[in-house]
């Protein structure tokens, strides 16, 4: 009996509760007295009981002089509660996720050594569901790559977008090669593999693999940082796209005879 009570104690019914539900599940309909001798709850207390049971459905009063009271069947009470459960399970799925992407949107994960932004890479990119935004360089794109092969190939929908420095033979989705700048270039102004992973919108990873320093990442919500992090890679696409179709001998000649141009494309000030 003991394990039947610690049973309805865990889906919220007192230990006075459970006596008298059980109380009156051996007989029926009873005065509240009755129960009370029956299940050893204290007559004190058998009225507030009762009613804190009819509250929850479980016992129901039948009008009679004087009133007694009868219990919801056994199958009923658990096919009730079984919903009832359901239901909170249900609301908090929708509701609680949302809560905990609200505290973590103003938090910034830190995350160091190439073998765990490597895992924290794979595991955003395990996440997206309507688009995958990729800025990676060589030696990172083999594990990008079977990343997003091993979860994304059969899911339905997702738009994966990479610009790849370095790997000219490897296609990640819809791919744009970093040719109009050699990647030393870059490399020197970023002081190493400047990574990012961005999906959906929601969520990005900042990364800079260095053969120099340990290799650092941030990863967060935060909805600026995630949009700034996707437009970067929108405005590379579309600089490659650009060079490809008017050349880079143009592309050259707009900046390279500008010193504030200098500035921002090599990071260092033109003398």
């Amino acid at each position: 009996m003991e394990e039947i009570f610690k049973a309805l104690q865990k889906l919220g019914f007192s230990q006075y509760e459970c006596k008298a539900y059980i109380g009156l599940l051996k007989g029926h309909p009873v005065t509240g007295y009755e129960i009370s001798k029956r299940s050893g709850v204290p007559r004190s207390m058998i009225y507030e009981v009762m009613g804190k049971l009819m509250d929850k459905g479980a016992v129901h009063l039948v009008p009679s002089e004087p009133v007694t009271y009868s219990p919801l069947p056994a199958e009923d009470l658990i096919g009730r509660l079984r919903d009832q459960f359901e239901r909170s399970f249900s609301f908090l799925e929708q509701t609680l996720p949302k809560l905990q992407q609200e505290r973590e949107m103003d938090t910034i994960w830190h995350i160091r050594s190439d073998d765990l932004v490597l895992h924290e890479m794979a595991d955003i990119i395990s996440r997206a569901e309507k688009e995958l935004w990729l800025s990676i360089w060589e030696p990172q794109v083999p594990i990008v790559k079977e990343a997003v092969a091993r979860h994304l190939s059969e899911r339905e929908g997702v738009h994966v977008f990479s610009v790849l420095f370095g790997a000219p033979d490897t296609e990640i989705g819809v791919t744009f090669h970093h040719d109009y700048m050699t990647p030393e270039v870059v490399k020197a102004r970023t002081a190493g593999h400047l990574t990012i992973v961005a999906r959906d919108g929601e969520e990005v990873l900042i990364a800079n693999f260095s053969d120099k320093t340990t290799s650092w990442a941030v990863k967060t919500y935060d909805p600026a940082l995630v949009l700034v992090a996707t437009e970067y890679i929108r405005h590379d696409i579309m600089i490659e796209e650009i060079t490809a179709q008017f050349g880079s001998e143009k592309l050259d000649a707009l900046w390279r005879n500008n010193p504030d141009l200098v500035h921002v494309v090599t990071g260092k000030r033109s003398d």
